[in-house]
């Protein structure tokens, strides 16, 4: 039976605990206990959140679990001397170590992501790559995998590292059905941007959020500005003022960031040809959306599909 040790101490973030669902939820989707899930401290006990409010745990030893995850701290502290001795040791009997968020910074302190790849929230991740040289910070990932070594991004990426976690374990299907339970997305892909491209145009206005949303639903069709304005409820001069003033990019170009995020999301997954990843995501041929992609990401579809491939863990 595969066990998870969730690590945690005085002042962890709470919501890092919410990535253990994926583990009760494979449980119940597999009709059996496939994972045995302990929340340990160094002594044991109450152990005292950001929130106020303490939680019960159990002290670890030297019965190493399957896998060892270390939660986050609003200030990403580094942990206690016995914190990263405990990790030193687990990441010699451990079979896979994570870091949800500033978890990173943890696992930066104890040396166990010297020369590997690492991801944490966007908002200490420059800060990470100062204090750490030796590690390679990629900090617009959702979560990363380097060898034995899990990272994942902000405290809601913590759920997308163990939904990744229970892929690897048990395989696509389990891990969509344990997503299904969980009502969360059958899980981000690791190289996905942090930021995505509906919360970064922000539009101020329910009428072009409205008609956002309309072009994300419905990527394959051409969603020309007739089509979205009327979703808005206004003349399509009209919509193209406001959307420019409100989000400052035209609606050919916002939708056309729309397209290379969902494009991007099925590379990573690695389930679909490019020919089918075009159509789907309505750049209609895969030139159109190669030229897109250099556009933005200055390298071909191909090359960040080879890419994820090799960063992508196999399944065991």
């Amino acid at each position: 039976m595969p066990s998870i040790g969730y690590l945690v101490y005085d002042g962890f973030q709470v919501m890092g605990l919410a990535a253990m669902s994926a583990f009760e939820m494979a449980n119940t989707v597999l009709g059996r206990r496939a994972y045995e899930v302990r929340v340990m401290s160094e002594r044991g006990g109450p152990v005292r959140n950001t929130l106020g409010f303490s939680i019960d745990t159990q002290p670890w030893d030297d019965d190493f679990a399957d896998t060892t995850i270390t939660g986050g701290s609003a200030d990403a502290r580094t942990g206690t001397p016995g914190l990263l001795r405990y990790l030193r040791a687990a990441a010699r009997s451990s079979r896979r170590v994570a870091g949800i968020c500033t978890g990173a910074y943890v696992l930066a302190e104890a040396g166990l992501l010297d020369g590997r790849r690492a991801t944490t929230h966007w908002a200490h991740a420059r800060a990470l790559q100062a204090r750490y040289p030796l590690v390679k910070v990629e900090e617009d990932r959702i979560f990363t995998v380097d060898g034995p070594i899990w990272t994942s991004a902000g405290m809601s990426a913590g759920i997308d590292l163990a939904l990744a976690l229970v892929e690897h374990d048990f395989g696509h299907k389990v891990a969509k059905a344990t997503a299904r339970s969980l009502v969360v997305y059958l899980r981000r892909p690791g190289g996905q941007s942090q930021f995505s491209a509906l919360l970064e145009l922000e539009p101020r206005s329910d009428r072009i959020r409205r008609a956002l949303i309309h072009a994300k639903e419905n990527l394959r069709d051409a969603l020309s500005v007739e089509e979205l304005a009327e979703t808005a409820s206004l003349s399509p001069r009209q919509f193209s003022r406001l959307f420019r003033e409100e989000t400052g990019q035209s609606p050919a170009k916002a939708v056309e960031h729309l397209r290379l995020e969902a494009a991007r999301m099925m590379m990573e997954e690695g389930r679909r040809s490019l020919d089918e990843v075009a159509r789907e995501t309505g750049f209609a041929d895969r030139e159109r959306m190669r030229r897109a992609f250099v556009r933005a990401f200055g390298q071909p579809p191909q090359v960040l599909r080879r890419v994820a491939e090799t960063q992508r863990p196999a399944l065991t």
